[in-house]
């Protein structure tokens, strides 16, 4: 039993015996040949000169669970993490910060693959594991509350959270003011939850109807509150920019949401999202914003993501446009898409792009502007797209496609993707051959 540490932990080293038939070169290969070369974890819990017998017993114990979990044993694993806590007991260990994390997540491992595993036992270990310290206070209750929401209890998860928010444990740091801001987020979230409960819930009478508006007020000035707030942070809030802007939209503050989602996507604190500059989009076509405003906001977007879903309606918007430029950057919209393995049996794209070349063939240049388009493309999106391979099985699963892009080979690749290996092997006889005859002719004396 004194040597289960090693076994587990250790890799195995074997001495090297010395004696008059062994040389150096021999010990030394013999030495390579016994050490590991893989990277190994670090053990987390090792052997002491001074050890007691509590803390072998506490050691033990805690190699007797890492064992029994990554074996799936979790009856087993269970039995010993009952008696694992003891650790916290132990005064000449430190503070025990890190035993106290560890007991916390082990402790909710287990209980997740328990099959027997109840919503009380889960409580019961979230409100021990709060009150053993104030450092990991914040993140298990907000663990605490998302665990409760999945279960259904949204009203005590929001409890939690309220709690959670309020408390305060001497100078704050910066690590537990970012936590703190979270809190205050997901503790708005929630409230848009209960909000959004409320909302859909049918009522019976006018007098029950009065009431449930009081109430569904209350919840979104709750949520307002701390949802305005973390918009003066940096981050990526995405679930929580949506539902306030859908409590904003649903009391017709839309200029509010409006402002909400401009700041979101265009202000320098915040980092590059495409998601925002998707909902602005979305936004502003409910409220039927007029063309050249969304186009704006798509123009930004096909910088992010060329090859976004929403591409199709920039190129749509262009295709319409009166603008003379505009055509032309359609095309360049929709080869930019195409550029991307995820559209190649696309038939809308296809389609579009076959829309804006025949608008575009009305031009005089269109020769020209097609060929700007194809030059950095043309060595390898014959291959991608014009090849016979594409071609046969566009005619046996998607034959409409294939005439659509039958139409446009000419256009977009003049030279056949066949031929274009033809012309370099030309091009590379030719050279050798002149390499050939200027060897061979005579030579004037």
């Amino acid at each position: 039993m004194d040597d289960l540490e090693n076994e587990l932990w250790y890799p195995v080293q074997s001495p090297v015996l010395f004696d008059e038939h062994n040389d150096s070169s021999e010990n030394t290969v013999t030495k390579k040949q016994k050490e590991s070369e893989l990277p190994l974890a670090e053990a987390f819990v090792v052997e002491t000169a001074k050890e007691t017998g509590f803390h072998r017993t506490t050691r033990l114990c805690l190699e007797r669970i890492r064992e029994a979990m990554l074996h799936h044993r979790w009856q087993e694993a269970a039995e010993y993490m009952a008696c694992y806590p003891q650790q916290l007991e132990d005064t000449t260990a430190g503070p025990g910060k890190h035993y106290k994390e560890m007991i916390w997540r082990i402790t909710i491992e287990i209980l997740h693959h328990h099959p027997n595993s109840k919503m009380e036992d889960y409580n019961i270990i979230y409100e021990q594991m709060k009150h053993s310290g104030f450092k990991h206070y914040l993140m298990i209750c907000l663990e605490h509350s998302f665990h409760l929401l999945l279960h259904g209890q949204i009203e005590n998860a929001n409890r939690h959270l309220s709690i959670a928010e309020s408390w305060r444990h001497g100078q704050e740091t910066a690590h537990q003011y970012q936590r703190s801001k979270l809190i205050q987020a997901y503790s708005g979230l929630l409230d848009y939850i209960i909000w959004c409960n409320k909302k859909n819930a049918p009522t019976k009478t006018s007098s029950t109807n009065v009431g449930s508006n009081q109430d569904m007020h209350y919840d979104f000035r709750q949520a307002s509150v701390n949802l305005k707030e973390i918009l003066k942070y940096p981050g990526v809030w995405d679930p929580f920019i949506l539902s306030y802007v859908e409590m904003l939209e649903f009391y017709d503050a839309h200029d509010e949401a409006k402002k909400v989602l401009e700041e979101y996507a265009f202000d320098s604190m915040f980092p590059s999202n495409p998601n925002a500059h998707v909902y602005l989009y979305q936004y502003l076509q409910r409220h039927n914003a007029p063309a050249r405003r969304l186009m704006k906001v798509l123009k930004v977007l096909h910088y992010l993501v060329p090859s976004h879903e929403l591409m199709l309606d920039y190129s749509s918007f262009l295709l319409l446009s009166e603008k003379p430029g505009d055509i032309k950057k359609a095309l360049g919209v929709l080869l930019d898409m195409l550029d991307y393995a995820c559209w190649r049996t696309s038939m809308d794209a296809w389609k579009c792009l076959k829309d804006v070349i025949d608008k575009l063939q009305l031009q005089d240049d269109w020769k020209e502007v097609v060929a700007e388009q194809m030059t950095a493309r043309k060595e390898w999106w014959p291959a991608m797209h014009f090849t016979m391979f594409h071609a046969s099985e566009d005619a046996v699963q998607r034959p409409q496609l294939m005439e659509v892009k039958a139409s446009l080979t000419k256009i977009l690749c003049p030279v056949p993707p066949h031929l274009l290996d033809i012309e370099v092997q030309k091009k590379t006889q030719t050279a050798v051959c002149t390499q050939s005859l200027a060897w061979l002719a005579p030579v004037d004396l």
